[in-house]
């Protein structure tokens, strides 16, 4: 089941068409001026591209207008996380942002504006995937979709297991008080973790096809920029890693998994035990690829990297590489973890960030084995 966290500001651009600037503080003076909500029109016409696949899609949201009302209409299986007074509160949103980063849903789709997304950023998890549908006065954040139906068509790619890019969107917003007196101050809040339409622009030879080795070259050099020479990493095997180790000049062990720190090898070939008494308590990422072809993340030619060490590491500190075309060529089955744990691999699935390229990456999905195909 794809897990879709389900967020509605029903205030949002409540502002707009009674010339407020916003909403944010005068909700109640947009509503006595005639202003209507549209936050739910405009979330519905985002999940009118998931409803075709709502046997798939578990809804997790707020009560009444914060969600569970638009999600039940449309026939979608809804738990409410959060109840909320009436008309829910700047608060309210936070609270359930909360809640929802807590259980990692794959996606979570919010209808808002400026506001609404400082509201998720102030609280979200980094490595958590979120999309807005822009329903506010004022739109300056780089989070949103184009239009509610842009939105949708991305939610519902990745619903379907295909490959969806992933950036950083900032959060702006501007100072409604200055801006109703003629004055724009934006200022900058931070960022959240954002899919987008698939951007197939990596580096390629002639045909546009991506060349494994040029691709495997750049996604080597942005693992390399990325990496922090207070932490650790575990290098586990396969060629993809392998190049990240050439990129260093370090010797790598193909089949085995390595210890490297600030550009210096550790261990070499290491058994699971001796990483586990290595990794145990010190800020270490693990840097991992699929077997090509299986979408084997786990339990296949790394049984070193057993289910303590990969507790111990934990899950936000795995480092994903692989190409576009290896992960295009899964033809939609997610990746697998099989690691001898049934509930580990329960709380691994989920969407991950997967480094495809230099400044490049997108968002696939990791399963148990029962539930791999999308």
């Amino acid at each position: 089941m794809f897990a879709l966290g389900l967020i509605i500001n029903p205030l949002a651009g409540l502002g707009g068409s009674v010339a407020l600037k916003g909403s944010d503080q005068v909700a109640e003076q947009a509503l006595a001026l005639g202003a209507e909500p549209k936050a739910q029109q405009r979330m519905a016409e985002a999940l009118a591209h998931l409803v075709p696949h709502k046997a798939h899609i578990q809804v997790w949201t707020g009560s009444g207008a914060m969600g569970e009302e638009l999600a039940r209409s449309l026939g979608f299986e809804v738990e409410v996380l959060h109840r909320s007074a009436h008309p829910s509160s700047a608060e309210d949103t936070r609270a359930l942002t909360r809640a929802l980063s807590e259980r990692r849903p794959n996606l979570i789709l919010f209808a808002g504006g400026d506001g609404t997304a400082r509201d998720l950023c102030a609280v979200v998890s980094p490595q958590q995937p979120v999309l807005g549908v822009p329903a506010g006065v004022k739109i300056h954040s780089g989070v949103y979709g184009l239009t509610p139906k842009a939105s949708g068509i991305v939610a519902a790619q990745m619903v379907k297991g295909e490959l969806v890019s992933v950036t950083d969107g900032e959060v702006r917003d501007i100072d409604e008080v200055a801006f109703r007196a003629g004055q724009v101050r934006a200022k900058y809040f931070g960022e959240m973790t954002v899919p987008e339409a698939l951007r197939f622009v990596q580096a390629v030879k002639m045909g546009g096809r991506e060349s494994e080795e040029l691709v495997t070259d750049d996604i080597a050099a942005e693992v390399v920029e990325q990496m922090d020479p207070d932490w650790q990493y575990v290098m586990g095997s396969g060629s993809t890693v392998a190049a990240v180790m050439a990129e260093l000049g370090l010797d790598n062990t193909l089949l085995g998994v390595d210890l490297i720190r600030d550009g210096q090898l550790l261990a070499s070939d290491l058994t699971a035990a001796e990483l586990l008494s290595r990794v145990q308590g010190v800020p270490t990422k693990l840097v991992i690829t699929l077997i090509g072809g299986q979408g084997h993340l786990f339990g296949r030619g790394n049984q070193q990297l057993s289910p303590a060490v990969i507790r111990a590491i934990g899950r936000d500190n795995i480092v994903i590489l692989a190409s576009k075309s290896k992960l295009t060529a899964l033809a939609h089955q997610a990746m697998v973890a099989d690691t001898g744990d049934s509930q580990l691999d329960l709380e691994l699935q989920g969407h991950y960030r997967i480094i495809t390229g230099y400044r490049d990456a997108v968002l696939y999905p990791l399963a148990n084995p029962e539930e791999a195909v999308c």
